[in-house]
């Protein structure tokens, strides 16, 4: 399955951004433009950047990362774009899947009467013993059809040979599933799922042959497992980019759906079963597949102070490093320009009750330690991930709703925001935020990295009673 100091400001403890490899890393090299290297010419310089849905792998002492054909203001190369890290922060370009479009996918669209897409999206990456299954996308407009496809390999980095088709679509008013964006999940009993689709008709699971990881059944397309609904009348399919894992230290199967529009609200909703194809439910105990949005919604796109802000932060991919910390990782494009792509990567926290919760600032190295209640005291940013509780789509959408960060104070005096009717308490790790009007957010602290600020800091995230994602950075 995809798997699945100095001191901080106001903390105290080991360095947190001491990186695993040397020479060190200039993390302060990464920013939110790279104009100068986007250009394809300068495509090993890339790092980081010209990321979109990303897939992360993590073998051997590498994460690979997987990733759409996509660039900054260029002109794309097909092929589906390789990068490895031993860090998550310093990422080398490998190189292509593909020297070009895949024969059988362009060969499905070709026959239809179609002309495919000049760029493959969306991929997965599995290991099955010692097979490396990349599974990709392929599409065009008119007509509409779309397959997914799998190429095989003995090596994370290749070459890679085609083996099949796992499913196509075409959008002819009567079969309505959409065969794009996998992602495959391996059970403790070596089943083999994949979950795909879009706005056409949902989210749907298949069962994959685990010798060859094409179809159980030829022909067989699954069963849908998640929907949207309608909201003022207006139906409101904005959902795609699922992915699927196996937590089993929870013995839960956790689906992780991107809502909305890439330009404008693209977020990521979470949902967990006991079955790889469901059914599935949302915090409300509700099935994922009835007619209405579901949360918790964990990834927004947001803005803390003198940042421009992110968004498009959607189709993530979630995996672990092996030792039960799990991350999670999307594409994020900057306020200032929201064509530039970048990869962010964020820690997992997993609430008590099973839910999992990103942390508000991308992955810098930090380790796992307690912070003291002394250096909970202070000011703080605050984002409270708010439209998860109302409905989603009402009209059409034409910007990305930023959630702002608004000001906290954690006082001395159990105090919030100098408000004595609101109260805190904290047993490391978990901090609960009290307030007056009902709500209570109950939060994991940990050390984190101040990216806006480029410096180390002390962030929190997790959910409210309501389920509503609540993220917080020390100033």
């Amino acid at each position: 399955m995809l798997s699945s100091c100095k001191k901080s400001s106001g903390g105290g403890g080991d360095d947190p951004y001491t990186p695993p490899v040397t020479p060190p890393f200039d993390i302060n090299s990464i920013n939110d433009t790279y104009g100068s290297l986007a250009p394809f010419a300068n495509y090993l310089k890339w790092g980081p950047h010209n990321v979109h849905d990303p897939a992360i792998i993590k073998t051997g002492e590498y994460y690979y990362c997987y990733s759409t054909d996509a660039g900054y203001g260029i002109d794309v190369r097909s092929g589906i774009q390789i990068r490895k890290s031993k860090d998550l922060v310093e990422w080398t370009f490998v190189g292509w899947v593909f020297n070009s479009l895949p024969v059988m996918g362009s060969n499905f669209i070709t026959q239809g009467g179609g002309a495919p897409f000049n760029s493959l999206w969306a991929p997965c990456i599995v290991k099955s013993g010692s097979e490396y299954r990349l599974y990709y996308s392929l599409s065009c407009s008119l007509p509409r059809l779309s397959a997914i496809g799998l190429a095989v390999s003995s090596s994370p980095e290749g070459p890679w040979s085609e083996r099949g088709l796992v499913v196509t679509s075409k959008n002819d008013n009567s079969v309505q599933t959409n065969a794009i964006d996998p992602s495959v999940c391996i059970t403790p009993g070596g089943e083999h799922w994949m979950v795909y689709g879009s706005a056409w008709d949902g989210i749907y699971s298949l069962r994959l042959d685990p010798a060859t990881g094409l179809a159980l059944s030829t022909g067989d397309k699954g069963i849908r497992v998640a929907n949207r609904g309608f909201t003022n009348s207006v139906y409101n399919g904005n959902i795609e980019g699922a992915d699927l894992i196996y937590n089993a230290q929870l013995n839960k199967y956790y689906l992780f759906i991107a809502y909305d529009w890439l330009e404008t609200k693209y977020n990521v909703r979470v949902m967990k079963g006991d079955n790889p194809n469901g059914p599935f439910y949302d915090f409300n105990n509700v099935n994922a597949n009835n007619n209405i949005d579901h949360g918790p919604m964990i990834i927004a796109p947001y803005k803390f102070a003198g940042h421009s802000g992110w968004q498009g932060v959607a189709h993530s991919t979630a995996f672990s490093d092996g030792n039960g910390q799990y991350f999670i990782a999307h594409q994020g494009r900057p306020g200032v320009d929201k064509y530039y792509m970048n990869l962010h990567v964020r820690k997992l926290f997993w609430t008590t009750n099973g839910w999992p919760v990103a942390s508000p600032e991308r992955y810098a190295w930090e380790k796992d330690s307690l912070i003291s209640q002394a250096d909970i005291i202070g000011d703080w940013e605050q984002i409270i991930l708010g439209y998860s509780v109302v409905p989603g789509y009402s009209a059409e959408q034409t910007s990305p709703d930023f959630q702002n960060a608004v000001a906290l104070t954690i006082g001395a005096n159990g105090s919030l925001n100098g408000n004595t009717a609101n109260s805190w308490v904290y047993l490391a790790p978990w901090l609960e935020l009290r307030w007056a009007n009902g709500f209570t957010d109950r939060v994991f602290v940990q050390k984190g990295r101040d990216w806006e600020n480029k410096k180390s800091t002390i962030i929190f995230s997790g959910l409210n009673n309501t389920g509503t994602a609540i993220w917080g950075k020390k100033k």
